[in-house]
């Protein structure tokens, strides 16, 4: 182990001290990977997409807590916080002004490591109907107007 210098003093007076991976806590709202359960993006915070994943999610662990971005506006959390509540899961808001590039939006997170390989929800894209598959194959002029009318 290597001795400390001045200047590694200095910084560790200033700024705290260094947190291993301090990046990943900064990107899950001050928790580490290993430790979530369920990751939900902004995207499906805002669009409550995911809410039924994140209820499931809920029942099956009870002793988890919910950390909220404190970057997504408080109307759209209203959801997560009501299924919160019913479980009995405690939430709390982060709102860390050096971490506001993330994508998070939500985790649902344990004080100790459960190494959960899947942690994000896999979205589904919608399947257009074989009509508007026939149109777009056949991109011709007349078959964009005749899209126009019907």
């Amino acid at each position: 182990m290597s001795k400390k210098n001045v200047e590694d003093y200095l910084t560790e007076g200033m700024y705290g001290t260094r947190l291993p991976k301090d990046h990943e806590r900064k990107q899950f709202l001050g928790t580490l990977r290993e430790r979530i359960v369920l990751a939900l993006t902004k995207g499906q915070v805002m669009s409550n997409k995911g809410l039924e994943q994140l209820e499931e999610a809920m029942k099956e662990n009870p002793e988890a807590k919910l950390i909220i971005n404190g970057h997504v506006s408080h109307r759209f959390l209203t959801e997560e916080k009501k299924i919160a509540d019913k479980y009995g899961i405690s939430h709390s808001t982060i709102t860390n002004e050096e971490a506001e590039d993330t994508n998070i939006g939500a985790v649902l997170t344990y004080d100790y490591a459960i190494d959960k390989e899947d942690i994000f929800i896999q979205e589904e894209t919608e399947q257009p109907d074989d009509e508007e598959e026939k149109r777009e194959e056949d991109g011709s002029f007349f078959t964009k107007i005749r899209s126009w009318f019907d």
